[in-house]
């Protein structure tokens, strides 16, 4: 028997139940590889006790000849913005430090009613808050990639850039993300594995700690499309706790997979053809235009005219929803509390945010406070907002002329920790590609198209129809067979 942390979340399911392994083989071997991975800094807790009373279960399940959970087996990683039973749940702030929920997440109930166990909370972006996992409390996380020739560590991207280097380092086969403006989709990118946003409201955002409310939606990471389908199915559905939450049937992803397009059209949107892209992305977003063709598609030019405005209306947006969410860290209820002495309630608050905030998180309190105030509101926001909704119809336009999109996924492949956290600007355009789908609530998918000069991953974004997950996932599975891509990190770490 092989390297079982080598599997995928498929082969494990498919091998317990076919009696190939043990649960608690795979269980074992998941939480022995994470124990050796200090390096990486891509766990915040490590919860080997979990992943093993579920395999624990698991096992005797089959033993008992009973119809396996459909994750029985399967252990994986759960990024530290899901709150978690009894579980630290942080969102890698100082302020929520030593915080044990007494409830659980609907998403990780989900996974945990599956069969799934869990292995750890995945490190973050502070609040989800970062493109590049560098404004954790807990630590940057690295990226398991090296430049060919260099030992420089990498960005693994963000937010979620636990689950990305975790799943692409074999310590997991699978995790959840959270994706507000691409936090799923960019690190996806950076470390050569898929991953799915799906529609705003398929995945419940109760117990899910808030950045952007309009914005956030969880979502699976994995080594492959098939992988991504089997850990949504088990992660979406309605949920009468979230007000956002859509009250509608959840498909059988994984068995209606195709990679055939025949009949389907590919829209090209021409405003995603930045100047000054590196020629390696615009010819990677050619040799997947070449790929859906051979898939059986059509390919067309659109155009939405006002992707221009896209990340500046979002870094209006996400920032005012997030200076409302975390006015609720005031040190009274739950969390740090910082209390000079003979300190007054507003001493406290002021006390108590100053230390448990990052610089990343108050930067965009301060923005989102400002464009919320009185005077700058309708200047600033309510303009953000109407953009936001020409953005959309922009989409709904396209969409006339086409079945999905497809774009590159970032501008640039995985950059140097350190590299542009000096500048917040030239960070947040690492959002370029992928902000205009999050304001429009759409579904979009990163997988791996292939390797730079560098010898370091990059992805092609798929982009669909609001509720089109399938469409997205077997564009994406089209793109995976003919792109062909194998390529792993050198195990360092």
């Amino acid at each position: 028997m092989g390297d079982l942390t080598d599997l995928g979340v498929a082969e494990l399911r498919d091998g317990v139940r076919g009696g190939k392994f043990s649960a608690r083989e795979v269980a074992d071997a998941f939480v022995i590889k994470v124990s050796r991975a200090k390096g990486l800094n891509a766990f915040i807790v490590e919860t080997p006790d979990h992943a093993i009373a579920a395999a624990r279960a698991a096992d005797e399940a089959l033993a008992r000849g009973e119809t396996l959970k459909p994750l029985a087996g399967v252990p994986i990683g759960m990024k530290d913005l899901f709150c978690t039973k009894g579980v630290q749940t942080t969102a890698a702030s100082h302020i929520l430090e030593g915080f044990k929920p007494v409830y659980e997440s609907t998403v990780s109930q989900k996974l945990w009613d599956a069969g799934a166990g869990m292995l750890g909370k995945l490190n973050l972006d502070q609040f989800a808050m970062g493109s590049s996992n560098e404004t954790s409390y807990f630590g940057n996380v690295i990226s398991p990639w090296r430049k060919q020739g260099s030992n420089v560590a990498l960005a693994p991207g963000g937010s979620s850039g636990g689950s990305s280097s975790a799943v692409a380092a074999r310590l997991c086969p699978g995790a959840t993300g959270t994706d507000t403006g691409g936090s799923i989709r960019q690190p996806a990118a950076f470390v050569g594995i898929s991953g799915i946003k799906p529609t705003y409201g398929r995945c419940s955002r109760w117990g899910v700690v808030a950045f952007a409310s309009s914005l956030d939606q969880a979502g699976p990471m994995a080594r492959d499309v098939r992988d991504c389908a089997i850990l949504l199915e088990n992660m979406a559905g309605f949920d009468p706790k979230d007000s956002t939450s859509l009250n509608l049937q959840v498909p059988k992803w994984e068995d209606n997979l195709s990679g055939d397009l025949r009949g389907k059209r590919i829209g090209i949107p021409k405003e995603y053809r930045l100047d000054g892209s590196p020629p390696e992305i615009l010819a990677l977003w050619d040799r997947g235009i070449e790929w859906l063709k051979d898939a059986g598609a059509e390919i067309v030019e659109v155009s939405l005219p006002h992707t221009k405005y896209a990340l500046p209306a979002y870094y209006i947006i996400a920032p005012a929803e997030a200076s409302s969410n975390l006015a609720r860290y005031d040190g009274v209820r739950y969390g740090l509390r910082d209390l000079p002495e003979g300190a007054n309630l507003q001493d406290m608050y002021a006390a108590t945010r100053a230390a448990g905030f990052g610089d990343e998180v108050k930067r965009r309190i301060l923005i989102g406070t400002y464009v919320l105030s009185a005077g700058f509101y309708d200047a600033y926001f309510t303009q953000a907002s109407k953009v936001r909704t020409l953005i959309a119809r922009d989409f709904e336009n396209a969409f006339t002329l086409c079945d999905y999109l497809l774009t590159p996924t970032a501008p640039s492949s995985a950059f140097a920790l350190g590299e542009k956290s000096a500048d917040p600007l030239a960070m947040y355009l690492n959002d370029v590609f992928t902000v205009p789908s999050s304001l429009a609530g759409l579904p979009a998918m990163s997988v791996p198209g292939g390797l730079d000069k560098d010898g370091l991953p990059l992805g092609l974004q798929i982009i669909g129809r609001p509720l089109d997950e399938q469409g997205v996932l077997n564009a994406g599975l089209a793109i995976e067979q003919r792109a062909g891509f194998t390529a792993r990190p050198d195990a360092w770490w």
